[in-house]
């Protein structure tokens, strides 16, 4: 057992006895932290900053899986929720904060006419797929990115354990910046498309209009055009990603940063599409849950009133040049590559003839979490992430690409660990 994370050793012990992975999320589980050099718990987090429960401090680039725009605790949202808490946190008739906070959607989103909540993102894509469906009278779907643990997405992904054939035969993936492996799809399903289904973007960049082609292709075809916004939406722009790329879908999922970290997830799109949700069932019992709707409203006003996505902007452009140029000075651009948008990058790693690339990731993972840097593989930053902060993200960056540098060099990566690597598991993107 590791002297700095004896407390969470300890704690994963005693969870794996309850709890199957120790947690209720996949990607905070052991399964994604090398087990004898990583934290498996925290207990509080302020700002940028978190303290897991052997007390060591991070700069944390994770934010609750890209849920905390803000900042750890943040002051606005915390005020709106601890009035509402005073009033009352679930009721036996709608609260006002249901139609305010879907009022504020419409407001801010371009194809927002009509919007509903659920509290995942799972399930307001699921929502919105099977709202297609009913509109459509269609079944098929085409599936770009994440969407997802509901069976009629994660079906079509290698995690498809107690997923029906039936269901799994319905989705069908294609890729990003490859219009013609979309128009296949439409080919071998002619007329059975429900609707096309994308993050409009994770680590690339659409390329050569393929948003457009997406949107144009998925009409001629008479499916509807969905973005999952769940990460992009309240972070590429307040807008999300439609208003960024200036592409509007007919529908639109939203989740994660909506609400700083509160559980709360949103469907919204055209009237004429959202007004079947009297039909469609979709209903929870904690769909209109008082607290995460006040952290909304707190949280969409002060991306109105302040400089926040354009501040997450400038500072994870300030991460990306600085690694880059890390890259360089190390010569690894080839093994490592930083993507994506500044407020979303993503550090990618390549298999080397010498050592695998889950192998290069855990020696990394281990030396920046010692370092006090919570990272995973992504750069999900908010809106307290400071220059100093960042200075110290690079300070660290720069050790530890030269211990991997000196890792392949060497071949000395198996007496640098101080675990058993990572194994491929399930891929999200």
């Amino acid at each position: 057992m590791s002297e700095r994370y004896h407390n969470s050793e300890l704690l994963l012990e005693r969870a794996l006895k309850s709890i199957p992975l120790g947690t209720q999320t996949f990607s905070k589980s052991k399964t994604q932290y090398p087990y004898g050099v990583s934290p498996y718990f925290i207990k509080k987090g302020k700002g940028s900053h978190v303290w897991d429960v052997d007390d060591n401090e991070y700069i944390d680039f994770i934010n609750g899986l890209a849920s905390v725009t803000l900042g750890y605790n943040d002051h606005d949202v915390n005020a709106a929720v601890l009035e509402q808490l005073d009033n009352g946190v679930t009721f036996s008739l709608p609260h006002p904060l249901e139609f305010i906070v879907a009022e504020k959607i419409i407001e801010i989103v371009p194809c927002a006419e009509m919007v509903r909540f659920g509290k995942n993102g799972s399930d307001a894509t699921a929502g919105a797929i099977r709202l297609a469906r009913a509109y459509t009278h269609r079944d098929h779907v085409a599936v770009c990115g994440y969407h997802g643990w509901q069976d009629w997405y994660i079906g079509s992904t290698a995690r498809n354990l107690g997923v029906p054939e039936s269901t799994r035969r319905l989705t069908h993936i294609f890729t990003y910046n490859n219009i013609e492996s979309l128009r296949l799809i439409f080919k071998q399903w002619p007329e059975q498309l429900a609707a096309v289904i994308m993050e409009p973007m994770n680590s690339t960049e659409p390329k050569n209009d393929f948003l457009l082609m997406v949107e144009e292709l998925t009409h001629q075809n008479g499916a509807l055009f969905i973005f999952d916004e769940t990460i992009t939406g309240f972070r590429y722009a307040n807008g999300g990603a439609q208003e960024f790329f200036g592409i509007t879908p007919d529908l639109a999922t939203f989740g994660k940063g909506m609400s700083n970290g509160y559980p709360l997830s949103a469907v919204a799109g055209r009237a004429d599409i959202m007004q079947l949700m009297e039909e469609v069932f979709f209903s929870f019992t904690f769909g209109g849950e008082a607290l995460s709707l006040a952290a909304a409203n707190a949280t969409m006003t002060k991306l109105q009133e302040e400089p926040v996505l354009e501040t997450m902007k400038n500072q994870g452009l300030k991460v990306i040049k600085g690694v880059e140029k890390l890259l360089a000075e190390n010569g690894l651009q080839d093994v490592i590559s930083i993507t994506g948008h500044p407020s979303w990058a993503f550090l990618n790693f390549c298999d080397i003839p010498s050592y695998t690339l889950w192998e290069l990731k855990t020696l990394f993972l281990q030396e920046m979490f010692s370092r006090g840097i919570l990272i995973l593989g992504t750069h999900n930053m908010n809106y307290c992430h400071s220059d100093e902060d960042i200075a110290i993200l690079l300070h660290a960056y720069s050790e530890v690409l030269a211990i991997i540098r000196e890792a392949i060099d060497n071949k000395s990566l198996d007496k640098l660990l101080r675990c058993k690597p990572l194994v491929p598991l399930f891929r999200l993107r």
